[in-house]
């Protein structure tokens, strides 16, 4: 016992064991900070895009296919590495164990190119989203943070990564329960019981530096609901189940599929691909008056709160407004657009369930279609219980997100992150296997 109470004194005053709190907890800050910016500036692209677009019918016809051209040209000549959500890059990183394969997708140039990419890509009025690009900038800003100050151990720069990204979604969302849970179930199959107490409280400070800057806002509002009993909506439960989905494993499952269709194409024809999508998101827009523009914030706010309406087959168009953002090669997420495709599946399914509260039915729908598209059910539970600040759907909401995720597990055996992160993680592998023949040649001739 007393060798214990020695060891952990030790530890505690330990120079080295507070440069690494230091460096966590430093740069959760940091990373509360620059979400917080970031946030802003992409709000402020959104509205600015939707203000020209209500101006002018046709301006996205020359804005986005041109925007996207100009955005995919630079992520691949000035900041490779920066393309798509940003997730997968640090999941695959996870899987990593050479620093050099890390660095090409993890940086402090990676993460000023995710941000002002994904702010770019709002202002041509893209169908993308910032938490995951959040995500990555806090998992760059983190592991950069950690090779400066020379931690040696794979299992540090690991933990840094987890960290970083646990720390983005905390202050992306301003939910740092959200946050945790992401990191234990997405970034990381097994969580290691040693880093636990030091992500936690990374992901804490990240939240409130964001709440400081922010305020205690909740992201989609505060929605207040009275279901008595669960026997009540247990049909709605199903329904939003089964639907979300259905749905969300079929657009996870296009997305997958696409990317890898697309992919030797985009090498050959980036620029084109790139300006074809946007031509696609331009006609769609037109379609859905607008309303598929952007990240969904306000459209996923209106259903909810009841103050507007999305156009009918909203869904649908948002849907397809996000894969052609995603399989455009440009950065952003699809945290944002799938909410609120799956708020615009609560408007639809809301009537045929006349005794239940709509905002209800809505919630129901967002936790379906999200928990299937991301298959992080535990997750999208407390994202949307903590973004709408509603405790009285907790158990309705787990079983719609555990219904939702079990049909998408028979439509995806593998989680949508997982399978975008496969490549990154392929190609680190082929480059060390390419260095082996050489290695041999050399011994050869010695």
């Amino acid at each position: 016992m007393l060798s214990r109470i020695k060891s952990s004194g030790a530890q505690l005053l330990s120079i080295q064991a507070w440069k690494i709190r230091l460096v966590f907890f430093g740069g959760a800050l940091l990373v509360g900070l620059i979400a917080a910016i970031f946030a802003i500036l992409c709000d402020y692209a959104n509205d600015w895009f939707r203000e020209q677009s209500h101006q002018s019918t046709y301006l996205p016809f020359i804005i986005t296919p041109l925007g996207l051209a100009l955005l995919v040209w630079l992520t691949r000549r000035v900041f490779p590495g920066s393309q798509g959500s940003g997730i997968p890059q640090s999941i695959a990183t996870i899987e990593m164990s050479d620093h050099e394969d890390r660095s090409r997708l993890l940086s402090l140039r990676i993460a000023f190119g995710k941000m002002l990419l994904t702010i770019g890509g709002l202002f041509s009025g893209a169908s993308i989203g910032r938490e995951g690009p959040t995500v990555h900038v806090g998992a760059s800003i983190m592991y950069s943070l950690g090779h400066m100050a020379r931690f040696p151990s794979h299992f540090m720069e690991r933990g840094l990564v987890m960290a970083g990204g646990a720390a983005g979604i905390a202050a992306a969302f301003n939910t740092p329960l959200a946050g945790i849970m992401f990191a234990i179930e997405e970034m990381s199959r097994s969580f290691e019981q040693r880093t636990s107490g030091t992500l936690i409280t990374a992901v804490v400070l990240a939240g409130i530096t964001a709440i400081a800057l922010h305020g205690n806002y909740t992201y989609f509002g505060t929605a207040t609901i009275e279901v008595e009993l669960i026997g009540s909506i247990l049909l709605a439960i199903v329904v939003c189940g089964v639907i979300g989905g259905l749905l969300g494993g079929f657009f996870s499952f296009i997305l997958v599929w696409g990317s890898q269709r697309i992919a030797p194409m985009q090498n050959r024809w980036p620029i084109l691909i790139a300006a074809g999508c946007g031509l696609i998101i331009a006609v769609v827009g037109l379609l859905s008056n607008g309303q598929t523009f952007g990240t969904g914030y306000e459209e996923a706010k209106q259903v909810l709160s009841g103050d507007g309406e999305v156009v009918t087959g909203f869904t649908f168009y948002k849907m397809i407004s996000t894969l052609a953002s995603y399989l455009s090669g440009i950065p952003g997420g699809i945290f944002a657009p799938s909410l609120s495709a799956g708020a615009g599946l609560g408007a639809v399914v809301a009537p045929w369930f006349a005794g239940t509260p709509e905002t209800a039915i809505v919630i129901l729908c967002m936790a379906g279609f999200f928990s299937a598209v991301v298959q992080t059910p535990l997750t999208s539970i407390i994202i949307i219980m903590e973004m709408t600040n509603n405790q009285t759907l907790l158990l309705p909401i787990m079983m719609t997100s555990f219904i939702a995720y079990g049909i998408s597990r028979i439509i995806n055996h593998e989680a949508i992150y997982q399978a975008l992160a496969r490549p990154f993680i392929e190609q680190a592998n082929a480059r060390h296997k390419s260095k082996v023949p050489e290695s041999n040649e050399n011994e050869h001739l010695v």
